[in-house]
């Protein structure tokens, strides 16, 4: 296992890799730490041997998120400076082109949910917790939540957890889809890296990225990956949820057009639909009168 400041990397023959967050009990980050892994993700990505990743973190908690009250060495991130580059630093996790699987063990909170997302696939125990609590600290929603929460629960689940910061237990994330598998906590890991093996065992263009084919936060340009527009300063530019909750909006409605009118004459039945692009409008009268003569003429 290689280790390099906080991070510690393990290729395994399996074509699976493990990268270890160490900064133990609560792994808090910092735009140094997210800087980290995606370098790891990129040095990973250059080489051929592996094919998929395991995001792991040493300690009691996945990731309690940034350390905004400054109980850790993390840094602080701050609005000014920090938070653009945090975000920056993150449109690379979300555009790793190697599959990973988050193990969430013990607790994810406020970012830590946004960094256990940024991976295709999380497996968690029924101990772990999912805390998006945002909303009770006054806060927007970070880590390019407002787009790939709704992608993984949809929409309503993610207003639920994100309006009440609540906290989500590993039966319930299972049940919604935020965690993909559930384990033991002492065989979590081990599942992670089950998953991980089975990915890597597929063809290695193939494992390369079916989640951009079945669209999602992560398919298009860097801009457009499974954050969103996810971009400095803002963490919540998508272009389909701009303007907070006014971004939410629904998708035009298609064209009204009349119900297949139906127009009986002696001895047949004349139907007709409105072509594309068209809207029918009521036979009129004289229009009437003039299928009825029309009609006798040809019997």
């Amino acid at each position: 296992m290689s280790e390099s400041g906080d991070v510690a990397v393990q290729t395994r023959p399996d074509h699976v890799a493990v990268v270890e967050i160490r900064r133990p009990p609560h792994n808090y980050f910092d735009v140094h730490l997210v800087e980290e892994l995606a370098d790891t993700y990129d040095k990973l990505a250059a080489g051929s041997e592996v094919r998929a990743i395991v995001l792991a973190a040493q300690g009691k908690h996945f990731c309690a998120g940034a350390d905004f009250a400054g109980a850790s060495t993390a840094a602080a991130v701050t609005a000014e400076e920090g938070a653009p580059a945090l975000y920056r630093a993150a449109l690379r996790l979300f555009a790793a082109p190697i599959p990973v699987v988050a193990a969430v063990q013990g607790s994810a909170i406020g970012g830590g949910v946004g960094l256990a997302l940024s991976a295709d696939f999380r497996v968690a125990s029924p101990e772990t917790r999912f805390v998006a609590n945002f909303s009770r600290l006054g806060l927007h929603q970070g880590f390019g939540l407002s787009v790939t929460l709704p992608a993984v629960v949809g929409r309503q689940k993610a207003l639920d957890l994100l309006y009440t910061g609540r906290r989500v237990g590993g039966q319930e994330a299972f049940e919604i889809g935020l965690a993909d598998r559930l384990a033991a906590a002492e065989g979590l890991r081990d599942a992670a890296l089950a998953l991980a093996a089975e990915i890597a065992a597929a063809a290695p263009l193939a494992a390369q990225h079916p989640a951009d084919d079945v669209g999602g936060p992560r398919a298009g340009d860097p801009g457009r990956h499974r954050a969103g527009g996810l971009r400095a300063g803002h963490p919540a530019g998508h272009h389909r949820l701009r303007r907070g909750r006014a971004g939410h909006r629904r998708a035009p409605r298609p064209p009204l057009h009349r119900p297949l009118s139906v127009r009986t004459l002696p001895g047949r039945t004349i139907s007709s639909l409105p072509r594309p692009g068209t809207t029918a409008s009521p036979t009129s009268p004289r229009s009437r009168s003039s299928e009825h003569r029309s009609a006798a003429r040809g019997r």
